[in-house]
């Protein structure tokens, strides 16, 4: 899962990267309305959180922005307690929850959660996909009620992948999930081969049908 930090405050801003890192997010930073705006642009998130006052433009328009777009990802904004009336207008355009600061680090990761569970697992802690079972709370996964070990980007792979399933994932999108704005630096994309393959390999050993088709010359597609 990929997090886009929108904060100002440096320091805040790594604070909460090094929280979320633990819990296996990839989490990136734009300190400016630019910045949030070009990575808003080129790259998709599973959660944004959104801090309103930034140098060089406001919150506020960015989240106009992404509604304008029609971007799905969920949106937090983080701000200060005295800013009801621009929580309130933030809601009223679009954001899907606010967090007050300061605030609890395993408040913000409830939040998170919370967001992502309702906008791509139908607000459900548990996914079942026929002989699939994803506790998204434990971060398990069951086949066929058999508990199967996966690695962390194993684990969000296979998330990526149901949570767009029947549609074709290029293999920079794949990178660009599984290792946020880094991807751009790699020269090939033979680490999502060996991700893919060895999360096929889990899976089916542990009587899973084969949903992960590969599209050649493209990427992949969960089909079911």
């Amino acid at each position: 899962m990929k997090i886009l930090i929108i904060e100002d405050e440096q320091a805040l801003a790594q604070d909460i990267v090094a929280y979320l890192s633990e819990q296996n997010y990839i989490c990136e930073i734009a300190g400016t309305y630019q910045e949030a705006a070009e990575k808003i642009g080129i790259y998709t998130y599973d959660c944004i959180l959104l801090d309103l006052m930034l140098p060089g433009g406001n919150g506020m328009d960015l989240l106009s922005l992404l509604k304008q777009e029609n971007i799905e990802t969920g949106i937090i904004i983080i701000s200060a307690k005295n800013a009801t009336e621009d929580i309130v207008q933030g809601l009223r355009i679009g954001a899907d929850d606010y967090l007050a600061k300061p605030f609890h680090h395993s408040e913000l990761s409830a939040r998170i959660h919370s967001v992502i569970r309702r906008k791509q697992f139908n607000n459900s802690n548990v996914i079942q996909q026929n002989e699939i079972k994803i506790d998204l709370l434990g971060k398990t996964v069951t086949v066929n009620n058999q508990e199967i070990t996966l690695t962390p980007k194993e684990f969000n792979l296979l998330l990526f992948f149901i949570g767009n399933k029947n549609k074709v994932l290029s293999k920079g999108a794949i990178a660009e999930h599984l290792s946020g704005d880094l991807a751009d630096m790699f020269d090939n994309y033979d680490f999502i081969y060996a991700h893919v393959k060895n999360l096929k390999k889990k899976l089916q050993e542990a009587g899973s049908n084969n949903y992960l088709k590969t599209v050649y010359g493209t990427g992949y597609k969960w089909e079911i």
